[in-house]
Parts: C-alpha cells; structure tokens; sequence
C-alpha cells in the first residue's frame, strides 16, 4: 500500500499557530505526541486536537499577563510536549520565543534573558538550578513559570507554579486578543552557542522556519505513519524547525525521548522511523559496538567486518556508483547475522536518520549505512533556519553535506567562503546592527564563515572555517578542523584541539576517551594503579604521537603533530569548556591550558 504525504504549504499556514491550526482542521484524532509519564511509568499520548485545547489554556494566562505583541518569552524546558503548548500559545499572541537550554552556566542563561528583555521565563524546576535562583536577573523578570512547585516558589513573588498560574487566569474574565501576524513577523530570537564570544541573538520570522521545514520536505518525504524521536534540545534550531514544524506539516508523530541517557530504551520502546541527531550520539554508538566487538571471537570480527564491506558495496550500488559485483550474492545473508542486529537496537523501524550540526567522520558515517542505518548529513546554520543542504535517499554521498535545499541559492567568494541565499536567512541578530550588516550583504548573501567547494556532481563540501585557519611562523596555512575531524577518527581521543597560530611547529591537546586509558596502557605493557599515572608516563605521547601521524598522513608535511597535551578531563558545558550543542570552546580551552601550552613551546 503507497503512503501519501499530507504536507501544509508554508502559504495556507502563513505563520506557525497557522500551521497547527491546519494540521488540526486535517487530523484532529491523530497522535501528535508522546510523552512519558513518571507517575504511571506509560507513555501518554496527545492527539492535535488535544494540543490544540491545551494551548488555548496557555494562550488565556498569557493574555491574562497583558504583554504586547513583540514582549519575549524565554522558554528554558527539557524536549517535552509542554515545549510545544507554551512555544504555541505564545507565538499565537504576537509574542516572541527565546529558547534556552535546560542545561546551561546560570550566568549564559542570565545574560540571553537581559539582552533579549525576556518578560517571562518558562522552565522545569527552579529548585534543580541553585545558582539561576540566586541569579539577580530573576528579580528583572515579570514572571517566572515552574512546571514543579517547590519551595523556592515561595520566595521570589515573581514565580508561580504552572497550575497555580493557569488557574489564577481561569478565575479572571479574560478578552483573548487578536492579534494580526504576518508571515515575516519576528517569531524567535535564537541565541547562537557563543564559542567566540558573547552569543548573539538570531532573529527568525514565522516564514523562516515555515520555509525550512517545507524545503527539508521536498529533499527527504516525510509521511503521516512516520515517528520522531526527539532527543536534541529544542533550544537547537535543528531540532526546532525540522523535529518539531516538520512532523506538524507532515503529519508525522514526536515521541519526546526521556533523556540520553535512557535512549537507548526509548528507542527500542518507540521505534521512530526519523531521527535528527548531532555527530556526537552516533560516535558514542559507533565506539561501544566497537567496544564490544574487541570482546567477541575473530569470527564475530570477521562476519561484522564482511556485513560492513559487502554492505558498502551494496549501498555504492543501490546509489549507481559501483557496478554489480558477486560479493552482492553474500549481501542478504550478511545483513541478517549483523546489519539487522544493529537495526534492531535502534528500534527496528528508522527510515530517516539526519546529521547536522558538525561533521560526522566519514568512517563512522559508512559503517552505519553500510549495516543499513540510512544516515544523511546535512549542513546549516542558526542564521539560515538553519537547513542549507542535505543528501537525500536516492543521492547520498556520506562524505558531503548533500545538495541545496530547494530554493537555496549558493556561491563561493574569492576566500573560498561558503555563501548563501535564501527565505531562510534570518532577520539580523537581535540589538546587534554591525554584527548583520557584517554577515549579509545588501544582496541578501549571508556569509557563513565556512570554507569549501561544490564538486561536478553537486554535492557541497565543507572544508574548514575562515577565521580558524592558523598561519604558522614560516607562512603555512593550516585548518585546524580538518586536522582535529581526522585525529578524532581514533577511538582513544574523545576530544581534541589544533593549536600552531604564529608558531614554527603544531601542538595538539588531546583529551581521551572514558575507558581508554586502561586499553593503552595494556598496548604499551604498563602495570598501572591510577589511570593519571599513564599521562606522565614517558612512553605515552611518543605512542599517541605515533597513532596521530598515522591519521594525519595525507595531510602536507608541514601539517603534523609535533608535542601534545594529554588530559583526562572531558570539555563540558559545566566547566564552560563546551557549549550546550556539544561545541568546543576554543578560546576558553586555551586560555585554561595556557600554562601547559607555553611548556610546548619553550626554547621555540
């Protein structure tokens, strides 16, 4: 039986309550979402019209605030349907959103509410964020919103819990406002992860994100049986336009993953069709398969390295690129032992697996695909609402970012600098004029601050970024990322950062993976105790030295490691040596090695 699409065009919904309201007049008895209940220990689920119900609830205590059309209103929730009545209730008054991630420094999140001129602050429990609650910018707040009533409830006036809020307004006799929304209208202001610097507050439109997820749509079809899985913060525009608008153009069903941690339960409970993740989830899924494949006998080893070459070969072509071979023949047999195992952990149903965000090794990308996981890296910005490109099923190349979303216009400046243009570039950045005028033209291009290039066939690349091209001493350019992607590839090296800017010679910090420490010390034949005696152990960098080289031997000469850093400590947004998205902090990295750094280099 053929599935039809029932896709809402970004014309009939005009603007995002729009949207909800037509998917709600098309499939009022639909599940929408599913979510799991703590109490019950079963998952809930909510069908459009039900969404539709509850976000009038919300759209009534908002209006009992008397904000005005354009007020800011910081949602800071944990992906849950929640996120979605209060991001809709509000967007239907004229309000703004500014998303905040659950998990960030009190004092980024502190700074996103003063610059924005948020008014209300949504979040999950107050009493779980202890130096937020201490934070004087509450006080600046109109209202501040706790799903979970605790004591600190009591004591800021400001705060309510969110069943005493939405009673307080059923109590009142409120004249719901009307207001008129255009599809260009302010929408969001998205505040970028700030690895430079100061985030900085991207301003999207209603038709932004409306034209991003119909773009995405006709690049990879998404249909009213399908299921998402949603795991990657809301906050992260990735998740928001395509995990959130998409399905409810589609039609498709969010089940809102519990946590990372428990994902893999949830996967295997909700077996979602469509998944939208960063690199960093399918590398730590790529490392324990392979973690358990060194426990498994050589045959295991054997058939798991056969199911990912035939496997290969087969995706290669089913894509056209190879011709037929008779290894194929072991392909069905092959799949069945391996490919279908893997499947199976990850629910047994995904169609559509997306990677954005940041590079995903293509090694890592092939295996997966290779044991029939079809994984399709994409490329955007928060600036560009934020899909650029992605591959699609039919014309998939893992080690690009795919083909131009429809309707996206791209060039290439004299730098080699990636530019583009589209109904997605944002607004500008929020109270931030210079900072616009410097990232789109009069034209409409928007510089992306990426290098790279367009092949025969049409698949993008990406090669680096402009301003973290580090010029050695003797005039060499290096880039950094493409050295770190490379290095990364080996499985000892969870982190790791490129450093040479002025210098006659490059270093690297190095932080290696959990685990880790134990296996190189039982290659190296070291008696160890305490895992921090292996990094001041002679013998270590020479061997990570070595393995280093090995990765980076097709890069120039003149492009190679030469000392390192090694650390135990992971880059994590509570040492503010990462961003929420999982992004290295480079400045504040090395600023906190700078003692170390300086070591490196004497006498240089």
């Amino acid at each position: 039986m053929t599935i039809k699409t029932d896709i809402i065009a970004p014309e009939l919904a005009q603007h995002l309550p729009g949207l909800l309201a037509e998917r709600v007049a098309r499939s009022p008895d639909a599940i929408a979402c599913r979510q799991f209940n703590e109490h019950t220990k079963h998952w809930d689920t909510v069908t459009w019209q039900q969404i539709a119900t509850i976000v009038e609830h919300r759209k009534a205590a908002l209006a009992a605030e008397h904000f005005n059309p354009g007020d800011r209103i910081a949602i800071m929730l944990r992906n849950c349907c929640e996120w979605i009545y209060f991001d809709m209730a509000a967007l239907s008054l004229g309000l703004v959103t500014v998303p905040l991630y659950p998990n960030d420094r009190a004092d980024n999140v502190a700074y996103i509410l003063e610059h924005s001129g948020a008014r209300l602050l949504l979040l999950e429990d107050l009493s779980t964020q202890p130096e937020l609650a201490e934070h004087t910018i509450l006080t600046t707040l109109d209202r501040i919103i706790s799903l979970t009533p605790s004591s600190i409830v009591e004591t800021l006036p400001e705060c309510h819990s969110l069943d005493a809020w939405l009673g307080a307004s059923e109590q009142d006799d409120i004249v719901m406002p009307t207001p008129v929304i255009q599809p260009n209208d302010l929408a969001s202001i998205v505040y970028t992860s700030g690895t430079t610097g100061p985030p900085k507050g991207v301003m999207l439109s209603h038709h932004n994100m409306l034209w991003n997820a119909w773009s995405g749509l006709q690049s990879i079809p998404i249909f009213p049986t399908d299921i998402f899985l949603s795991f990657l913060p809301l906050s992260h525009t990735l998740e928001r336009s395509i995990g959130y608008y998409l399905p409810i153009m589609a039609g498709a069903s969010i089940s809102y993953a519990r946590s990372v941690a428990q994902l893999a339960e949830d996967l295997l409970t909700q077996h979602p069709t469509a998944l939208i993740s960063v690199p960093r989830i399918y590398e730590r899924v790529y490392q324990r398969i392979y973690d358990q494949l060194h426990q498994k006998s050589p045959l295991a080893q054997y058939l798991f390295k056969a199911a990912v070459d035939v496997g290969w070969r087969y995706f290669e072509y089913q894509q056209h690129r190879v011709g037929w071979h008779p290894t194929l023949l072991l392909y069905p047999l092959l799949n069945q032992l391996v490919g279908k195992t893997l499947r199976a952990r990850l629910g047994g149903e995904l169609r559509v697996a997306i990677c954005g965000g940041a590079p995903l090794p293509e090694h890592i990308a092939k295996t997966f695909i290779a044991l029939g996981v079809p994984i399709f890296q994409g490329y955007g910005l928060t600036e560009t609402s934020p899909v650029v490109s992605v591959n699609t099923l039919d014309n998939n190349l893992p080690k690009s970012i795919g083909h131009p979303l429809q309707d996206v216009a791209i060039r290439f400046n004299d730098a080699g600098e990636l530019q583009v243009n589209s109904p997605g570039v944002m607004l500008g950045y929020w109270q931030n004029a210079t900072a616009t005028t410097e990232t789109i033209d009069q034209a409409g291009w928007l510089s992306t601050g990426d290098l790279g290039h367009q092949d025969a066939a049409g698949f993008l690349h990406i090669t680096g970024r402009l301003k973290d091209i580090i010029v050695m001493a003797n005039g060499e350019k290096v880039s950094p990322s493409d050295m770190e992607l490379t290095i990364a590839k080996d499985p000892l090296i969870d982190s790791v950062l490129v450093i040479g800017e002025g210098k006659s010679f490059l270093t690297a910090l190095l932080v290696l993976n959990d685990g880790a420490w134990l296996e190189l010390a039982q290659q190296l034949h070291i008696a160890m105790v305490n895992p921090e005696q292996l990094r001041f152990h002679p013998d270590v960098d020479r061997f990570l030295l070595e393995r280093i080289q090995q990765q980076l031997h097709d890069f120039p000469r003149y492009a190679r490691i030469r000392k390192l850093v090694v650390s135990l400590d992971a880059w994590t947004v509570e040492n503010d040596l990462s961003t929420p998205t999982l992004k290295a902090k480079r400045p504040q990295i090395l600023q906190r090695y700078a003692a170390e750094i300086d070591q490196l280099y004497e006498g240089h």
